[in-house]
């Protein structure tokens, strides 16, 4: 008799529509960890690697934003007996700018990063939920559920299909020059770029006086 098959799944805020299928009987339930699965196929790798490439130049002007501002920080700590009122609230309002605009720029960056990634998840979870809805009909599963929705504390090896399905999403979309082995991609995290972080307000010297 042909059962229903509800597959749901929902990953980082990001939430899919319900795919509904009719598969085979047998009223096995498996689990998956979409965001995971996704991360472990040559496609999600290759798009997840792309990512960090394309910031890498954003994170290394960050750094070097960071470092001119710990360099003013440490000028104004270390000369604060010898600079004059006008040249130290000079260096103090170059050091205000600065960090306003590594905040700002930040802030850019792994706003920028995080839609990126939400858009490759995205992207590839529409053909997931595909291989997914054909797994579950070629193989009995009444129900396919988010790992991250359900929380299970035991998984038995035939419920979790996380690596059954990764592999067969690689199978469906092969990706040119892929390694056939290695270690997977970690999963994006709803993150962000991973700049230096954000450089504490300047000290103000003893007895500055107000602008």
């Amino acid at each position: 008799m042909r059962h229903r098959v509800a597959i749901f799944i929902t990953t980082l805020g990001l939430f899919l529509c319900p795919v509904l299928a009719w598969g085979q009987g047998g009223g096995k339930v498996g689990i998956i960890n979409m965001q995971q699965a996704i991360a472990d196929t040559q496609e999600g790798k290759k798009a997840f690697t792309d990512i960090q490439k394309k910031y890498q130049p954003r994170q290394q002007d960050l750094q070097r934003q960071q470092q001119e501002i710990q360099a003013l920080q440490e000028q104004l700590q270390k000369q604060a007996a010898t600079l004059s009122d006008e040249e130290r609230m000079r260096l103090g309002r170059e050091l205000e700018d600065k960090q306003k605009l590594f905040k700002r720029a930040q802030e850019d960056a792994t706003a920028e990063y995080q839609a990126d990634n939400q858009d490759a998840l995205r992207r590839l979870g529409r053909k997931m939920v595909e291989i997914i809805n054909d797994y579950a009909q070629k193989n009995g599963y009444s129900l396919v559920l988010e790992e991250a929705q359900v929380q299970p504390y035991f998984l038995t090896p035939d419920v979790d299909l996380t690596e059954a399905i990764a592999k067969r999403y690689d199978a469906a979309n092969p990706v040119e020059g892929a390694a056939t082995s290695g270690a997977a991609a970690p999963a994006p995290a709803a993150g962000t770029v991973k700049p230096a972080a954000t450089p504490p307000p300047a000290k103000p010297a003893a007895n500055t006086p107000k602008p």
